[in-house]
């Protein structure tokens, strides 16, 4: 008896988990297109020389925020983790190879 209960709590624990963990990460197409344009106006105000910017059709993050990948100039890689309720740029991680930050905005954010 014990060990039904014992595996009926640790299903149960389990399932629960894998639900609150799928919620956090659905975002509609227009969330997802609206964060898209947030990511390409902050990078082409804030990087220099940046012509195209491509992005994967991965958004998911681990935390269930928002993230936005993709690559600038068909090399660069980036992330950028966007705020889904304001649109703003929490963070961004550059790969190898990433443009360089325009001067007047390396100390803080140029507007975007």
């Amino acid at each position: 008896m014990w060990k039904y209960l014992v595996l009926f709590i640790i299903v149960s624990i389990v399932l629960v988990g894998c639900n609150v963990n799928s919620t956090n990460q659905n975002y509609d197409e227009k969330a997802i297109d609206r964060a898209k344009d947030t990511v390409e106006s902050y990078l082409k105000n804030n990087y220099e020389n940046i012509n195209k910017v491509e992005f994967s059709d991965d958004t998911s993050d681990p935390m269930g925020g928002l993230m936005i990948r993709g690559t600038v100039n068909g090399e660069a890689g980036f992330s950028v983790s966007i705020d889904p309720e304001n649109y703003i740029v929490n963070s961004l991680a550059e790969k190898k190879d990433f443009p360089e930050r325009k001067e007047e905005c390396k100390e803080r954010s140029c507007d975007y």
